[in-house]
């Protein structure tokens, strides 16, 4: 087995809150830069970036998992991850059908653009890729594993936009892969706060919106080698496969 150190939240300049430094190239510098072994990209509601960041990580070394921060009609966040480009176009098509026809005002929002690996801008997206989809947590998840894909609500521990902050708790039956919790929080003083989630799986990413955030919460994956069915298996804890949130270095 090896250890594999991976960013698994990280938005691009496609998301509206995201910084205009945030171009594919510039995301996959900053990760080989830390030494990133797997990087997670989740932009708001879309899939558009990952493909290029895909090609471009590759030539770095390092293995990228594309998917999509969505927002459940509960206005809660959850991480998807899919293997390959044919489920990401499939999922693309999903949120696409089930956002809501809201049109962004890149005063108040930020822009949403679609960019080349020069940081071109070939596209920029019309709907608010912010708004909450018209779809509930159940039925993302379900169409998140019938294409194959990986289900992680995002950052439970935060007051907003999470599935305690949206519910209340964290339902037994939610079926996720794992949980995410924010750079705030370590595993154990969640659990502490809501013993019944001891025993989850729990994973950690930056939710970098800015280069220098990048890499800034990490989850260490111990797997047999690099890929997305080896991630499934360390979720579950597969045959001596583990994940586990590598510590904040305490500030100096």
């Amino acid at each position: 087995m090896q250890l594999f150190s991976a960013d698994l939240h990280v938005h691009t300049v496609l998301s509206p809150c995201g910084d205009l430094d945030m171009s594919p190239a510039n995301v996959v510098e900053e990760a080989a830069g830390k030494r990133i072994d797997i990087l997670g990209i989740t932009d708001h509601n879309s899939t558009r970036h990952c493909q290029l960041i895909k090609k471009l990580a590759a030539e770095k070394g390092i293995f990228v998992i594309g998917g999509a921060e969505v927002t459940t009609r509960e206005e809660a966040h959850c991480l998807t991850f899919f293997e390959n480009n044919d489920q990401l176009e499939a999922f693309q098509q999903y949120l696409e059908e089930h956002l809501p026809d809201i049109p962004n005002d890149p005063r108040y929002f930020g822009h949403q653009v679609v960019v080349d690996e020069q940081g071109i801008i070939l596209e920029e997206i019309r709907k608010l890729l912010i708004s909450a989809l018209d779809q509930s947590i159940e039925q993302v998840r379900d169409k998140v594993h019938r294409l194959g894909g990986i289900f992680i609500p995002a950052h439970i521990d935060r007051p907003s936009y999470s599935l305690i902050s949206q519910l209340g708790f964290v339902p037994p039956d939610i079926r996720a892969d794992a949980y995410e919790l924010s750079r705030h929080t370590s595993v154990e003083d969640m659990v502490r706060k809501y013993p019944y989630l001891e025993g989850q799986t729990f994973v950690g990413g930056s939710d970098a919106h800015m280069p220098g955030q990048i890499g800034t919460r990490r989850t260490l994956m111990r797997m047999e080698k690099v890929s997305f069915q080896e991630v499934k298996k360390a979720l579950r804890g597969e045959g001596g496969r583990s994940v586990k949130i590598e510590p904040v270095p305490a500030r100096k």
